[in-house]
Formats: structure tokens, C-alpha cells, sequence
């Protein structure tokens, strides 16, 4: 039965028997009308109101459920579905968004792999250009001014040693950014020996980062290997720039059924702040291979802790990984 003619039945209802009591002997109006007869006649009517009401919510609750579900639809947090509950057009209506939702959750994780695919070629374009085209432009650069120092005099070698070391600095920051944008530790030895490189990279940079690696880790795949990579430099990021911490920690465990992944701080938190693109990017990025991202606070309520539980095979495990 229709929605429609569901509410018009209920309606009908109440309004037959309304009319019964009307024609009924125990209902009469005079004329003028008496007080008892009006308040009989009122009271009739509020009955009625609250039957309606009463009846129309009953009829229109699954309706109610769907708003709020669709309200609190998050493409970047799929699965929520609202149950299939009402008759007739009510359960087609939910069943329609839940088909709804599933087809945009598949478009959204194919476009958004498409876009990440993109932008990992464009950085490991960039990176290439920066370590092959400047980078040995930067090392000529490095030599000449170090032969034109040695060959100058004594005024000006202290200058050109100046600008020796200005070049070097500039030659040492450019591969550091090569490397971020291109993690060829990940790909030549897999992903503990990149997660330790990371660590390392940070902890140059002035954040001290401490990791702990599960010996036995189960094998991923080279995709799966690059999610985790970037989820991992994008929480240690996030740390560095605004955690206001000097420490962090980052382990990578082999839990039942699959790898989880948990960097945490004891800086200041997220507090009320809306996720940024940092955020929105690694649970992007969970999405694509059906890993499962959160963002809460770390131990004893201080500090952010970032997990990301990877589904994966129990294949053989990854050598070296113990730490």
C-alpha cells in the first residue's frame, strides 16, 4: 500500500468515526448550544487531533530515520546505512538511497584513485626533474665554485667558500624534498625500511620520532605499501607543523587480520578545529584500499592518535622487520 492511501485511511478513520458519533444518541447539539454539548464537541475533536497525530508519526517515522541519516552522510565515512523499515513506498524510498549512496561511494573511490594515481606520477615527475635536471646542475654549480675557491685569492675565498656552502646547503634541501615526493627506500626496500627512513628524515628535522615495527608483518601490496607511506608522513606532518611537540611515535603492528598503522603526539590536540586536507586526504586514501582511518585523542586524552587497520593477507613476512 501506498503512502499515500495509507494516510488517507488513517484520516478516514478518524473522521467515520467522528461522524458515527455525531449521528450516534449519545452525542446531540441544541440549539443555542449547551456548555456540555460544546466541551462533548471539543473534546471530540482534540481526541481526533491526537489520533491523527499520533498515527501520521507512527506512519511517517521511517521517514524521519531517513532525514537524519542523510543529514549525517559522509562519503569519506562509508558503510552507514539506514535500516530498511516502513511498507510499500517508505522501503522503496530508503532502499533507492542506499542504492544511492553505494554507487556514489564506488564513484568517489574510483575518481578519487584516478586523482592520487595522478598526483603520485606528477610527484615522482617532479622529483625526477628535481634530482636529475637540478640537482646535477646544483652538484657542476658546487664543483665550479669549489675549483674558482681554490684557485682565488685569499680576499675572496672566504666568500666563495660562503657561497660553496650555501649551494651545498641548497643541493642537501632539494634531494630531502626529492625523497618526500618520491620515497625510493619504499620501493627499492619495502615498507619498514621506508617507514625508518621517514622517521629518520624527521628526526633531522628536530622531531624526535621513536618507532616500534612487529617482526612477522604480513606482506602488501605495492599500493596498499604507498597508502600507509603517506598516511604515516601525513600524520608525522601534522605533528611537526602544529602539535607543538618535540617527540612522536609511530608503530606499525600485525594485528588479526591485516597491519595496523598508529602514529600519536602528546601536542595539543585537534580540539574543535574541522579536519583539514591533510585529514580529508588520508582518509581518501584509506578508502582506496578498503583500510579503515581514525583521528582521536592520544593516551590520557592528550596529544592526537592517528590508526590505520589495513586489511591484508597472511602471507610470508617482510625481512628485517623486526625493530
Amino acid at each position: 500500500m501506498s503512502l499515500f492511501w495509507r494516510i488517507f485511511l488513517m484520516n478516514a478513520v478518524v473522521l467515520v468515526l467522528a461522524a458515527l458519533l455525531l449521528l450516534s444518541p449519545m452525542v446531540t447539539v441544541s440549539s443555542p448550544v449547551l456548555l456540555g454539548e460544546a466541551l462533548v464537541v471539543l473534546g471530540g475533536v482534540g481526541a481526533m487531533l491526537v489520533v491523527n497525530a499520533v498515527l501520521l508519526r507512527v506512519g511517517l517515522a521511517p521517514l524521519k530515520r531517513l532525514s537524519r541519516a542523510m543529514a549525517a552522510a559522509d562519503l569519506l565515512r562509508p558503510g552507514a546505512r539506514p535500516a530498511v523499515a516502513g511498507h510499500g513506498e517508505v522501503a522503496q524510498l530508503i532502499g533507492t538511497y542506499n542504492a544511492m549512496l553505494d554507487r556514489l561511494e564506488s564513484e568517489r573511490a574510483t575518481s578519487s584513485a584516478r586523482a592520487l594515481s595522478a598526483q603520485e606520477a606528477e610527484r615522482r615527475r617532479v622529483a625526477r626533474e628535481l634530482h636529475d635536471e637540478v640537482g646535477q646542475t646544483l652538484t657542476a654549480v658546487l664543483l665550479q665554485v669549489k675549483r674558482a675557491a681554490d684557485r682565488a685569492p685569499e680576499p675572496l675565498r672566504e666568500e666563495l667558500s660562503a657561497a660553496q656552502e650555501t649551494t651545498r646547503s641548497s643541493l642537501d634541501e632539494i634531494r630531502r624534498i626529492a625523497r618526500r615526493l618520491r620515497p625510493g627506500v619504499l620501493e627499492d626496500l619495502g615498507l619498514v625500511s621506508g617507514l625508518k627512513s621517514l622517521a629518520g628524515e624527521f628526526s633531522e628535522s628536530g622531531l624526535t620520532v621513536r618507532h616500534r615495527f612487529d617482526a612477522g608483518l604480513p606482506r602488501l601490496a605495492g599500493d596498499t605499501e604507498l597508502v600507509v607511506y603517506r598516511v604515516a608522513q601525513e600524520a608525522l606532518t601534522n605533528t611537526a607543523r602544529h602539535a607543538g611537540t618535540s617527540g612522536a611515535d609511530i608503530e606499525l603492528l600485525a594485528v588479526p587480520g591485516g597491519v595496523e598503522l598508529a602514529v600519536r603526539d602528546a601536542g595539543g590536540g585537534l580540539g574543535d578545529a574541522p579536519e583539514g586536507a591533510g585529514l580529508r586526504g588520508m582518509r581518501e586514501r584509506a578508502l582506496l584500499i578498503g583500510a579503515r582511518l581514525s583521528v582521536t585523542a592520544g593516551p590520557a586524552g592528550r596529544g592526537t592518535e592517528v590508526r590505520l587497520h589495513v586489511p591484508a593477507p597472511a602471507t610470508a613476512p617482510l625481512q628485517g622487520a623486526a625493530a
